[in-house]
């Protein structure tokens, strides 16, 4: 019985149209963070634990369909609809560099060591910019046959992979020789792709299959079709032992991993599922949804009597722990694109 509990989330506005990417960094010295991406052009930055709004970032021109944050925290990379990648200061939100593309950006990641970015999106090609030296012409990967949904990183940045918005299946390439080395295959196309935390799992959605490989053998290790067409899917991290996906009937599941069996089920967004995540430490996980919310569920007994999150208009609260905390003194005098804002100091304006 308890399995099926109602779980009241925190709900986190400040999104004026749909929510399509979400990304939590690891865990830092400063507690995780929570970067979204959405068709509203302006990803937004918040505390990880509690959802509270720390900083957006302001300077696209057209959706923004991915988002991302380096290993420390320290910066943002966002992939857009404006034919455009760009890369973010996490602390003051200023525009570090924008990388122009011909067409629009669907995806983008940040190598394990932070030096590289990845960008893929509908021209079919993987580009690999050194940040180290920005202006440099990026490394391109020209041969996807597909334009392209999704990129990550694997084995310590050796291999890339990369799905397809109109044919099924993920490649992965060698970053050395820029081939394709093997390819996972599915009937549709991959809409979400996730390397587990330990990078022992690809986990893949498509259509209403949540699909499990083995990242270093690239076999198939569990397959499980889903009540409905599924966008997104996520493996816990810590104990491996569940995995949540989302999706179309704007439900967020909860299945066991071993077994496929439904577990739990949370209901509350007014819009099919995009994304959803598990935080890094496994204790929660967030959804984002067509309805322009992000909503973080507790895995465990919730031990905060619930509501909103705070919207981007509020500072940082009692709820918050000590890393958010140390966040707030950090980011305190955060700066929001171009029009010099101050974030947490500037409230009152935005009430």
């Amino acid at each position: 019985m308890d399995k099926k509990r109602t779980v009241v989330p925190l709900v986190c506005h400040g999104h004026s149209r749909p929510v399509v990417d979400l990304f939590y960094s690891p865990i830092t010295p400063d507690g995780f963070f929570l970067i979204s991406a959405s068709k509203d052009s302006s990803p937004m930055l918040r505390n990880g634990e509690t959802g509270d709004w720390i900083g957006t970032f302001e300077g696209h021109k057209g959706a923004v369909w991915s988002c991302c944050l380096d290993t420390n925290a320290l910066r943002a990379a966002s992939g857009s609809a404006d034919f455009s990648a760009k890369l973010w200061d996490a602390l003051s939100g200023d525009e570090l560099h924008s990388f122009e593309h011909k067409h629009i950006v669907r995806s983008c990641a940040f190598s394990e060591d932070t030096h590289l970015l990845l960008t893929g999106g509908v021209e079919k090609i993987l580009r690999i910019f050194d940040l180290n030296r920005p202006d440099a012409p990026p490394r391109e990967v020209d041969n996807s046959p597909g334009s392209i949904r999704t990129v990550a990183w694997l084995h310590s940045d050796q291999t890339i992979l990369s799905s397809c918005t109109d044919i099924g299946g993920v490649r992965l390439w060698d970053v050395r020789s820029g081939k394709i080395v093997q390819t996972l295959e599915t009937k549709s196309p991959v809409t979400s792709s996730e390397v587990s935390q330990d990078g022992r799992y690809i986990t893949t959605a498509d259509g209403s299959t949540v699909k499990f490989w083995d990242a270093n053998h690239f076999g198939l290790v569990k397959s499980y079709n889903m009540p409905c067409n599924i966008e997104s899917a996520s493996l816990e991290p810590k104990l491996g032992n569940k995995f949540i996906a989302g999706g179309e009937d704007m439900w967020v599941h909860i299945f066991d991993f071993h077994t496929g069996e439904e577990i739990g089920c949370n209901k509350g967004h007014h819009g099919p599922v995009h994304c959803v995540r598990f935080s890094p430490g496994g204790e929660s996980y967030a959804s984002g949804s067509e309805d322009g919310t992000i909503r973080i569920w507790q895995t465990g007994p919730a031990n905060n009597v619930e509501g909103d999150a705070n919207p981007s208009n509020g500072p940082v609260t009692g709820k918050a722990k000590v890393g958010a905390d140390e966040v707030t003194r950090k980011v305190e005098d955060l700066q929001i694109g171009k029009e010099g804002k101050i974030g947490e100091k500037d409230n009152a304006a935005d009430a």
